[in-house]
């Protein structure tokens, strides 16, 4: 099968591999659509997504849509529409299981050997990760759910608010801003300081887009704030923001290493700080919002054929020019 693989950093080519071979509670899924996430972007600039480094060549891409090529158990009939859960839980440990040690994740080096992502001709998966696609959700906006999903997760870690702010306007900004308003949020703002990711966000009917670089952001005004964009110096100026009694939550993935922060509005305030970390059974709900917001699928700005991979992770690059990317695998 044909099947884009990442070798290290900046190299990422077309291989031939052989067709994966299905096993018992396994589903052969032809993938039609995936998405290019933040760290399908550093696994091909810096052979690394946080503290994972690629060893080994590595497909990419966990945001999919497609459709059954084949279900040995017979539940699903060749051609069904589905997306995918991309996790496997490891051993029960502490915590919420999608934070357990030793699970897999679809395109990750977290594992060695690494999981193979969705960006080729085949897919298996086990069949406990499809989630067959309701009647009108096409299979261009499916590729959505997974980050969407990480966009619901958040918004049940932070709570209910009538008030929320989303400080960066990216593709998991957006959704989050989408989620907000899809749950009943009364004032949803987006923060960035990139023209582009502003005029995005207005366009999806947030209630204001704040360039944070020309105006400051209102004091202690917000019941709930997501910080997107994985940048730790914003934390003292989203406190500030944050209303007394509230909460902030850490959405985007910040780096491993230590950062000066002014932490005396937490205490002075009473701010809860939540971290997220992927998500479990929202992917089940983002199927449904997506299917009831189909509006949301503004958030894809560009679609590229697979040929054009390597202009697609160029455009995905670019947060200015872009919002969500997509390359259609397959038609």
């Amino acid at each position: 099968m044909r099947a884009v693989r990442i070798h290290g950093p900046g190299d990422m080519r077309f291989d031939e591999r052989p067709a994966p071979e299905l096993t018992p509670g396994q589903v052969r899924i032809r993938p039609a659509y995936v998405g290019i996430c933040g760290s399908d972007l550093h696994y091909f600039a810096d052979g690394a997504a946080g503290i994972f480094r690629i060893v080994d060549p590595l497909i990419p891409g966990h945001e999919m849509s497609g459709t059954v090529e084949s279900d040995p158990s017979g539940l699903l009939n060749p051609g069904t529409p589905v997306t995918v859960h991309p996790s496997t839980w490891g051993p029960p440990s502490d915590g919420p299981r999608h934070t357990w040690p030793g699970g897999t994740f679809l395109g990750s080096a977290s594992t060695s050997p690494h999981t193979q992502g969705a960006m080729a001709e085949y897919l298996i998966v086990t069949a406990d990760q499809v989630r067959p696609l309701p009647a009108g959700l096409s299979l261009r906006t499916a590729a959505l759910v997974e980050p969407l999903a990480v966009a619901l997760h958040a918004l049940a870690v932070g709570g209910p608010g009538r008030r929320v702010l989303v400080s960066g306007s990216g593709p998991i900004g957006l959704l989050t801003a989408a989620a907000a308003l899809a749950h009943g949020a009364e004032e949803v703002w987006c923060a960035d300081v990139r023209s582009g990711p502003l005029e995005r966000a207005r366009s999806l009917g947030v209630h204001h887009a704040v360039d944070v670089s020309q105006a400051p952001l209102p004091e202690s005004f917000f019941d709930v704030v997501y910080e997107c964009a994985g940048l730790p110096q914003t934390l003292h100026a989203l406190l500030g923001a944050c209303r007394r009694g509230g909460t902030l939550v850490q959405v985007g993935n910040v780096p491993n290493e230590d950062r000066p922060v002014n932490l005396a509005p937490i205490v002075s305030k009473e701010i809860t700080l939540r971290g997220t970390f992927r998500y479990d059974a929202e992917i089940d709900e983002a199927i449904t919002v997506l299917s009831d917001h189909p509006e949301i699928a503004s958030v894809i700005t560009h679609e590229f054929a697979l040929d054009e991979v390597a202009d697609a992770f160029a455009v995905a690059a670019d947060a200015e020019a872009s919002g969500k990317v997509i390359v259609r695998v397959s038609e």
